[in-house]
């Protein structure tokens, strides 16, 4: 069964007011990041599952070309310390523990080779709890895994934002 124009046009006027909110309550589709430096080193000897991350996603993301020798970049990206922690939350009556706080620590530096700062050396810090039960081990551990995994992805694009804010040194 052919659908009618009418059914046609209605559908046609739905998906245009649907434009219409969407651009009025400011949503766009998350563009090229924009740099001030045309290269950039990553560099993090401790980290890299982070810096391959990091790599990837300027590439995608960014104006930015990502070098693989310091001495080609205009600017080195420095993180040096990526640490997870896990806390206790909270415990049971019985003294067990149900509640763990994941805690990731991303420090960085972003610099030139003569190392005058482009951007002031900074943290980030990313804390997501989940409830825990013996009964369920693998699962908890499997869900640990994933938490971190997303808190490395999240800790990436901050920085990616924090980039786009870096300024030659005077």
């Amino acid at each position: 069964m052919m659908p009618s124009s009418s059914t046609s046009r209605a559908s046609l006027f739905i998906a245009l007011v649907a434009a219409f909110v969407l651009a009025g309550c400011g949503f766009h589709l998350r563009g090229e990041a924009k740099y001030t430096f045309s290269t950039i080193y990553v560099n993090a000897p401790s980290a890299p599952s982070m810096a391959a991350e990091m790599r990837r996603a300027l590439d995608a993301t960014g104006s930015a070309k990502v070098v693989t020798d310091a001495k080609q970049a205009q600017v080195i990206l420095d993180i040096p310390t990526v640490a997870d922690d896990k806390e206790v939350l909270s415990l049971s009556g019985a003294g067990a523990v149900e509640e763990y706080l994941l805690v990731k620590r991303v420090s960085f530096r972003l610099h030139d080779a003569d190392g005058r700062d482009w951007l002031p050396a900074g943290d980030i810090q990313l804390r997501r709890s989940y409830t825990f039960s013996q009964s369920e081990v693998l699962a908890r551990g499997a869900q640990e895994e994933r938490l971190l995994k997303e808190m490395q992805t999240d800790a990436v694009q901050q920085l990616i934002r924090r980039l786009q804010a870096a300024k030659k040194p005077a």
